[in-house]
């Protein structure tokens, strides 16, 4: 890349943030459905980050073993958020959502999303990258894989990666724990993060990791759900990512690479062969 053009917006002054529980067996499902609302209605939140039960947990944002939490924010450079974030809430409630009993008013400073549940799942999220690198290190299995997938069809399709996904845990390492939470969210669709955590057997902890992400993998393409949403595909998906793209598409991108990078330098064989 030799030029570029970049939009440059004003960095936001105002801030709305909250969270909102849903608790019970089909917590994480009525969160799901809530958040659908959310996507489609037009608000465009900032933040819309569902957690799981077992995400919530994990990372302090719930003390209540069976409540997904939405951390819902909204931002501006130019108008108060009240009206954004009270319709929002109602959204929410609308789903089944336990909702702050007072209004949540628009701030001027940076703590609205540093607080409660928010400023928990926050706090967790950047510390992240250092506890798995110490969890590694003693040999447990550590492994994230997300995906994308339409509305009408995530419920039957999250429910078969969490049983699918348990399933090849305790079968390869004898048990373990699988948490998911949305990144991102769209009107088409959530993009569901799952986090796998399991013992690893000493010296054999790379061939666990590759047996559950083949397992994993299989699921996410059975169910009609991308390889990857935005971890991109690399080697570890490539196979993956050959029975998801059309060979049209294949024979496109090649057509393009060759007239491009005739040298082959720009990540040789990760998308297509050479």
């Amino acid at each position: 890349i030799t030029e570029a053009w970049m939009r440059l917006q004003d960095r936001p002054r105002l801030r709305a943030s909250t969270s909102v529980r849903f608790v019970g067996e089909d917590a994480f499902a009525r969160g799901a459905r809530a958040v659908r609302a959310l996507a489609q209605s037009g608000l465009y939140p900032t933040n819309c980050r569902l957690l799981d039960p077992a995400e919530a947990a994990s990372a302090g944002a719930s003390s209540e073993g069976d409540a997904a939490v939405l951390v819902l924010g909204f931002e501006s450079a130019d108008h108060g958020l009240d009206a954004w974030m009270a319709r929002a809430l109602e959204l929410c409630r609308d789903g089944g959502g336990l909702v702050p009993l007072e209004p949540v008013r628009t701030r001027t400073d940076e703590g609205a999303a540093r607080e409660g549940a928010a400023g928990a799942w926050r706090a967790a999220f950047l510390n992240a990258p250092y506890l798995r690198d110490v969890l590694v290190g003693l040999g447990m299995i550590v492994e994230t894989f997300e995906t994308a997938i339409t509305w009408d069809r995530f419920d039957e399709f999250h429910r078969a990666v969490m049983a699918a996904t348990h399933d090849a845990v305790k079968r390869i390492c004898g048990g373990g724990s699988v948490a998911c939470r949305f990144t991102h969210v769209y009107p088409d669709g959530p993009a569901p993060y799952y986090s796998v955590l399991a013992p690893g057997r000493r010296g054999g902890q790379i061939a666990q990791w590759a047996e559950i992400k083949a397992a994993a993998s299989e699921i996410l393409l059975r169910h009609g759900a991308t390889i990857t949403h935005h971890h991109a595909v690399g080697r570890d998906h490539r196979p993956w990512y050959d029975r998801e793209r059309p060979d049209g598409f294949a024979r496109a991108l090649s057509a393009a690479k060759r007239e491009l990078d005739p040298a082959g330098v720009l990540n040789p064989g990760v998308l297509v062969g050479p």
